[in-house]
């Protein structure tokens, strides 16, 4: 595996000794008849990334990744054999209860001390990595409105005003229809709160409403939510509020002006302040994957796992998510657990996902996409086995349901869907001031909120899209760098994006997807 020309010596990875398949590394997949080094022989094409039975599997015997039972084989499989989905009985969720309860215990991470980046900080005692005019909508009845005025703002004002990164509109899809005081709608009502109080908007609120919303400002952000005051001190909501409906606004014009004076000021606030170097630790990094392949787990995810440790190490918040994604490895997120109050709180969020997920009539199964299997991931507890491994080795120190703000550091279970767009936009509300995503089959995800570091988990994606992807996580399994070697250069690179020397290519060509709540109350 160590070989620089993987494409001309056939290659497979074994992710554990007790595993009795592999995946094909080759570009292109390897012809019927292809021998290993090891005297292995292809009974048939199998593609990269898919599974090759080391040894022949008897119908019913478990199939072993990661060392852990990804299937039960539905027929007898020689080895050399393509094994696919088709081929694999799926195990039974884990229960719930009798788990290992904060039981893996171990000396805790040498620390990182000395790494700084330049922040900017605010009077909340967060630090943003970006400094940007968020205005937030209660409705989505206004989203036209602010998509227009934001134009207008960015084309006219943000050039008087170089240190303002941009202008971003907080558009989502929340409307009057929601059922507003169902239990679960205390959701998206909080997540769009602390989206609000994200560190990279400077703690400087701006707010756009219809007038005869469900979701009124001030209950969107109520009194000291925000402590802001306007020029003579008088402002006890913390905001400025433009609503449409207002006398004042006399046609469509008058709204525009009204926004647009409103934004002037806040860009006057945030133009005055400048970066300062702050610690590593003042990093709140959410790592997440979307269009995975079975080299996620070996390549991308396991570096951005040691890049994790190292931000531990340093003091910083990680947060891991995706609750069908990690749902199958629960064991060992229990086990991780600093406490058994934590491990405690990871139980109460699955269980409440699995009610979810009932109430739907589906189950976790219902992950997988069409990419993911063609990208050789069987099911959702191969999947989820490559997904886990991006949380690093460090103790579990804490736990977010959906929506909640972060206030601890260390690495943090942030309790989300596993959507790329729902996920990020909780992570945003927890307190997100940079992101980590790693892709296999590719995507052009970005958010207007937040740095986005993409990480490819083959040469190849990286190659086609060069001008995509920030990380190459392929050489690992070329054997051109080592986990440990991406995972430093990953930790540097995040230093240098907090600190605005480097933008990401997703800032660059300005590829941002919109918030998408996660709103699981009725809609009437």
């Amino acid at each position: 595996m160590s070989d620089p020309t993987p494409h001309q010596t056939p290659l497979y990875i074994r992710m554990h000794e007790c595993d009795n398949v592999a995946i094909v590394a080759n570009d292109g997949g390897l012809p019927e008849g292809t021998v290993f080094p090891c005297g292995l022989t292809l009974r048939e094409k199998v593609p990269q990334g898919h599974k090759v039975a080391l040894v022949d599997l008897p119908a019913g015997s478990a199939v072993l990744r990661y060392n852990v039972a990804i299937g039960y084989a539905e027929r007898d499989i020689p080895a050399g054999s393509w094994v696919h989905e088709r081929l694999l009985k799926m195990p039974d969720a884990r229960g719930l209860n009798d788990l290992p309860i904060a039981t893996r215990s171990r000396e805790p991470l040498p620390p990182l001390e000395g790494y700084t980046f330049e922040g900017y900080r605010n009077a909340d005692g967060s630090v943003g990595t970006r400094n940007i005019l968020a205005i937030t909508t209660t409705v989505q009845c206004v989203a036209g409105v602010v998509e227009h005025a934001v134009r207008r703002i960015k084309a006219e004002l943000l050039p008087q005003y170089p240190n303002v990164d941009d202008v971003v509109g907080l558009e989502h899809g929340y409307g009057c229809g929601v059922a507003i005081d169902a239990p679960d709608a205390v959701i998206p009502i909080r997540t769009l709160r602390n989206i609000s109080l994200n560190p990279n908007f400077g703690g400087s609120a701006m707010v756009v409403s219809l007038g005869c919303e469900k979701l009124q400002p001030e209950r969107l952000l109520p009194p000291g939510t925000i402590p802001v005051l306007d020029s003579r001190g008088e402002n006890q909501t913390g905001f400025d509020l433009v609503c449409l409906q207002d006398d004042e606004h006399v046609g469509f014009d008058s709204m525009i002006d009204s926004i647009m004076r409103t934004a002037k000021t806040h860009l006057e606030r945030l133009n005055a302040r400048r970066r300062e170097t702050v610690p590593a630790s003042e990093l709140v990094v959410g790592v997440q994957c979307g269009g995975s392949d079975a080299f996620s787990g070996v390549t991308a995810n396991p570096a951005v796992g040691f890049a994790s440790d190292l931000l531990v190490r340093a003091g910083a918040s990680v947060m891991f998510s995706e609750v069908t994604e990690v749902r199958d490895g629960i064991d060992q997120l229990t086990s991780r657990a600093a406490s058994p109050e934590v491990a405690e709180a990871m139980i109460r969020e699955m269980a409440w996902y699995d009610a979810y997920l009932n109430r739907g009539r589906v189950d976790r199964s219902a992950n997988t996409s069409p990419g993911n299997k063609k990208g050789g991931l069987s099911n959702i507890v191969e999947k989820a086995m490559g997904s886990i491994i991006k949380s690093g080795s460090a103790p579990i120190a804490g736990v977010l349901s959906p929506g909640e703000k972060l206030k601890q550091k260390g690495l943090i279970y942030a309790a989300t869907p596993a959507s790329d767009f729902i996920c990020g936009t909780l992570q945003l509300a927890a307190g997100m001031n940079l992101h980590i995503f790693t892709t296999g089959r590719g995507t052009p995800y970005g958010l207007a909120e937040c740095p986005v570091i993409k990480v490819a988990t083959r040469s190849d994606l990286a190659r086609r899209w060069h001008d995509l992807m920030d990380v190459n996580a392929g050489r690992i399994a070329e054997g051109r760098a080592t986990i440990e070697d991406v995972g430093w250069e990953l930790f540097h690179l995040m230093l240098d994006v907090a600190s605005g020397r480097r933008k990401t290519w997703a800032e660059q060509h300005k590829l941002h997807n919109s918030l998408v709540l996660f709103n699981p109350a009725p809609v009437t």
